[in-house]
C-alpha cells in the first residue's frame, strides 16, 4: 500500500497525484520479487476501474517502461469484491459478491502462491478490520499531504518484519498484524 509520510493512502477525494513517480531500479526489483510470489490479485470495486484501465493500456505498449510489469498485472487472475457489479470487464477477473470473510478465507486456503491486495481504501480497511491481512507492505512516500484517506480506523498492533530504504526516497515497511487488538 502506498502511503504518505503523514499516514494517508489517498487524498480527500481519492487523489493519488502525490505518489513518488520515479522509482529507482532497486525498488522496482523489490516490487518484482514481491509480485513473483503471488498468483491472485484482490481488489475492491472502486479500485477496479483505474487499475484495469491503466495496466491493460500499459501492457499494450510493447516498448513502454512498464510493459513487463503490466503483463503480470493483466495476466494474473483477479478477484473483484463488489455487491453491485455484475461483470468484471477486466482481463482475467471475476466478481466476488458473497461474504468477504468467507470468500477471502476460501481463497487463502486454495493451493498456489500468495494473494496480493491492490486496494482501495475501504476494501483494505475491511480486510484489516476482519483480520484477513497476513502481511502489510507500506510504501512510505517522502511527502506529507496534510489530509486524505487512511486505511486504519482502529488501534491494531503490528510487528515489524523488515524496513528497507530506497534511493528514490521511498521507505518500505513490512509488517505482520498482531492477533491482539487493543
Amino acid at each position: 500500500m502506498q502511503q504518505s509520510l503523514d499516514g494517508f493512502v489517498a487524498g480527500p477525494k481519492g487523489e493519488l497525484d502525490w505518489m513518488q513517480p520515479d522509482w529507482d531500479a532497486d525498488l522496482e526489483k523489490y516490487l518484482m520479487e514481491l509480485t513473483s510470489r503471488i498468483d491472485c490479485i484482490l481488489m475492491g470495486r472502486r479500485m477496479k476501474y483505474d487499475f484495469c484501465n491503466y495496466w491493460e493500456k500499459a501492457a499494450q505498449d510493447l516498448n513502454g517502461p512498464e510493459h513487463a510489469f503490466a503483463r503480470i498485472m493483466v495476466d494474473t487472475p483477479k478477484v473483484i469484491f463488489s455487491k453491485t457489479l455484475e461483470k468484471a470487464e477486466c482481463s482475467n477477473a471475476r466478481i466476488a459478491s458473497q461474504d468477504l470473510v468467507e470468500e477471502v478465507n476460501w481463497l487463502k486456503n486454495q493451493p498456489g502462491k500468495d494473494l496480493i491486495v491492490y486496494g482501495g481504501v475501504e476494501f483494505v480497511r475491511s480486510l484489516l478490520e476482519h483480520h484477513l491481512i497476513d502481511e502489510l507492505y507500506l510504501f512510505i512516500n517522502p511527502i506529507a499531504i496534510g489530509k486524505g484517506m487512511r486505511i486504519f480506523d482502529s488501534k491494531t498492533k503490528f510487528s515489524l518484519v523488515e524496513s528497507r530504504s530506497f534511493t528514490s526516497g521511498i521507505q518500505v515497511m513490512h509488517y505482520r498484524p498482531s492477533q491482539v487488538k487493543e
